[in-house]
């Protein structure tokens, strides 16, 4: 097409004609289905024992995933890692949002680093009621931390179902241990019912807190403050000093009313700042005084038979809850009581023990 600015009334200017547009696509590539070879147990066990990253990563998708073929591939390859596991630092991170957990885990996994050591953090990260999704932005919280080749970040969602990713979160550290990862974090989605979960699969408990927001009596609760090992304040810098080291006092004598420990430890209280890198060293060397006494009285063994133990009973009433409700003679059964239930034609606890009653039976017609 002849562009009119190139009409001699029109001096000093000129259109070039460009180029004839170029397709987007080599016309000579040949496309070929790329097809990924499926790799094995022993393929999946081989790479995570040699350290390969990519590798671990595809094992631990496959533990997180729902389907019955993933899941059995996933059992057989954690079952071939136990050997390689076991011999790490486990230790839960928790606070309520906004405490800054995942600033202080950059600057303590940094420190970690830096003495020598190769660390795993695992994320609960919070999926939404309504859609279950979850933005896993851990990562881009963690800046430094996701640089380091020597740590391996991995957010994983709560999905709405917080007993079953913590059982999976237990699964993977199982993975990250095989992998050479010495020291695992775990990070918890804040202060309620995650606590008890991640308590129950680390050997150390980190509950954040802050000062100067009103939340120190707040904060003192039985079930999250009789779990912490060890609790600090975070953001004890420039004028939240004072702040911090006033609740850092009250928290030390909110401890005494709390009986001792099942580890006879005296959680420690202590100040430090995450943004600023303030005291982190103090913080790690309470932490390594606790596996110290731990292991000199030999409750760091015990704390992890009775963790194993536990894990496993919550497996077997997981596993039962599942089989109930993915049996269609059940799910039917289950949609006619809730009908005679909302139209007040039975009682709650009787239609209950007749579903229960049904299921039982068939349990024992099947045998």
């Amino acid at each position: 097409m002849e562009h009119p600015e190139n009409d001699s009334q029109y001096k000093g200017l000129q259109v070039n004609g460009g180029v004839i547009s170029q397709p987007t696509v080599n016309p000579y590539l040949k496309f070929r289905p790329l097809r990924r070879r499926e790799l094995t147990p022993a393929d999946y066990v081989d790479g995570i024992v040699k350290g390969n990253v990519s590798i671990l990563g595809q094992a631990v998708t496959l533990v997180e995933s729902i389907a019955d073929r993933h899941q059995a591939v996933a059992q057989e390859v954690i079952e071939k890692c136990l050997p390689y596991a076991g011999e790490s630092r486990r230790i839960g991170i928790t606070g309520v949002p906004g405490a800054g957990k995942s600033t202080s885990i950059d600057v303590f996994g940094l420190h970690v680093i830096r003495q020598g050591h190769r660390l795993a953090v695992l994320a609960i990260d919070p999926s939404s009621e309504r859609t279950q999704g979850s933005i896993l932005g851990d990562k881009t919280r963690m800046e430094k931390l996701s640089q380091e080749k020597d740590a391996f970040i991995r957010p994983s969602p709560s999905a709405g179902s917080l007993g079953g990713v913590a059982r999976k979160t237990r699964e993977t550290i199982v993975l990250c241990e095989a992998a050479g990862y010495d020291t695992i974090f775990v990070e918890t989605v804040g202060v309620g019912q995650s606590e008890t979960a991640v308590h129950s699969m680390v050997d150390f408990f980190l509950l954040i807190q802050l000062a100067g927001t009103g939340d120190e009596l707040q904060g003192i609760k039985r079930g999250i403050m009789e779990m912490a090992d060890g609790i600090v304040i975070n953001k004890c810098d420039g004028d939240n000093v004072e702040r911090a080291k006033l609740a850092a006092a009250q928290f030390r004598n909110a401890l005494h009313l709390f009986p001792p420990t099942p580890s006879k430890w005296v959680p420690e209280v202590l100040t430090y700042s995450g943004y600023f890198e303030l005291d982190i060293d103090k913080v790690w060397d309470m932490i390594d005084r606790y596996f110290d006494y731990v292991k000199k009285t030999g409750y760091f063994d015990l704390k992890r038979q009775q963790q194993a133990k536990y894990w496993m009973v919550e497996t077997i009433d997981e596993q039962l809850r599942s089989n109930f409700y993915h049996l269609p003679e059940v799910r039917a059964l289950l949609e006619q009581k809730e009908m005679r239930v909302l139209n007040n034609e039975q009682s709650s606890f009787t239609a209950a023990k007749d579903v229960l009653d049904f299921y039982f039976e068939r349990l024992r017609n099947r045998d």
